[in-house]
């Protein structure tokens, strides 16, 4: 699988890699929805499922080529260079976009979910009792994920740890936004944010020669949050793999079904028309990250009046639409050449 990709084909999974990880950022989109939508979800749960105690067995055994053979390096190396390259380049973009065009944006996201479940629907034919109930239930987590309240800030490890697993439900769960679950357990802004932004400070002080930090008991507690997040996303994500190939290869159709729910039910999230809620505290005023950013607490959707901005609203809905056709159309593209 690996040699017979050509460098267009590389090329292209890297910018998959981007698209994923600009979406696994923004609360209520899925980047498993662009490994959907795009055709290598499958392979990209195989692979995770490659690394398990066999893949470690080369490993110990100093069997590298076979390692990186089995566990289909090529292939995830080149999607999360991607995602890697976007968290430094297209997510800033898109923070950007979303601060000065927060409704074409969402607009856009919007779009690209009404594309990703017509993708879905057109080649499934096996509907019956089991897979529309299957549906149901998937639509109703979706949409009751969307309305809950969110929790309050808690930086225990071992919670933390909890969320690293979860939040990597975005990339493996297409319709479950990562990012929006850890808004709904309070620790968005800890996780994503301030860690992070504690990492960069870090890096920076290194390569300036400054290892004054060691003894700055705030940064060396974001660092260890980082770490522990980390630790707990790889958790996650080969854990979820494992299950997914396993429900994927014996209830293929009930599978796709619950997912084509999870990603109906996000359309509340990405719904464009919102306002939104930012945290207050005690005495009324918004709440700021450490970089003096407002601390989102949810969204108040509603219903948009007839007007021009509505207008051009719809028409980047369309734009969103109009990807996912194109992603669809380059996979099966890809598809044909490779058989």
């Amino acid at each position: 699988m690996q040699s017979t990709r050509s460098f267009t084909d590389k090329l292209f999974l890297v910018i998959k890699g981007l698209g994923m990880g600009a979406a696994n950022k923004v609360p209520g989109v899925s980047g498993g929805v662009v490994a959907f939508v795009a055709g290598f979800y499958e392979e990209f749960i195989y692979s995770l499922q490659k690394v398990n105690s066999k893949a470690f067995k080369l490993l110990i055994n100093g069997r590298f080529k076979s390692f990186f053979r089995y566990i289909n390096s090529r292939f995830l190396g080149l999607l999360f260079l991607g995602m890697i390259v976007s968290y430094f380049s297209i997510s800033k973009i898109l923070d950007y976009l979303i601060v000065h065009y927060e409704l074409f944006v969402w607009s856009v996201f919007f779009g690209m979910i009404i594309g990703s479940i017509y993708y879905i629907n057109k080649d499934f034919k096996d509907w019956n009792t089991k897979t529309v109930i299957a549906l149901i239930i998937g639509i109703s987590i979706g949409i009751g994920i969307s309305f809950l309240d969110p929790a309050t800030q808690n930086d225990n490890l071992w919670f933390v740890f909890f969320c690293g697993i979860i939040s990597v439900s975005g990339m493996t769960l297409p319709g479950l936004s990562g990012s929006f679950i850890l808004i709904l357990l309070g620790n968005y802004v800890l996780l994503l944010v301030d860690s992070v932004n504690a990492l960069f400070d870090t890096f920076f002080d290194v390569f300036s020669g400054d290892f004054s930090f060691t003894s700055n008991p705030e940064r060396i507690r974001m660092l260890k949050v980082l770490g522990v997040f980390t630790l707990g996303s790889v958790t996650g994500l080969v854990t979820f793999s494992h299950i997914l190939s396993y429900v994927l290869k014996h209830y293929k159709n009930i599978t796709l079904s619950v997912l084509m729910g999870f990603i109906i039910g996000s359309l509340g999230v990405v719904w464009p028309w919102k306002k939104t809620i930012y945290k207050l505290s005690e005495t009324g005023e918004i709440l700021r990250d450490r970089t003096g950013e407002r601390i989102i607490e949810n969204y108040q959707r509603f219903l948009p009046k007839l007007n021009t901005e509505t207008y051009i609203a719809i028409a980047f809905i369309i734009v969103g639409i109009l990807i996912v056709l194109a992603l669809e159309w380059y996979g099966q593209k890809t598809r044909k050449t490779s058989v």
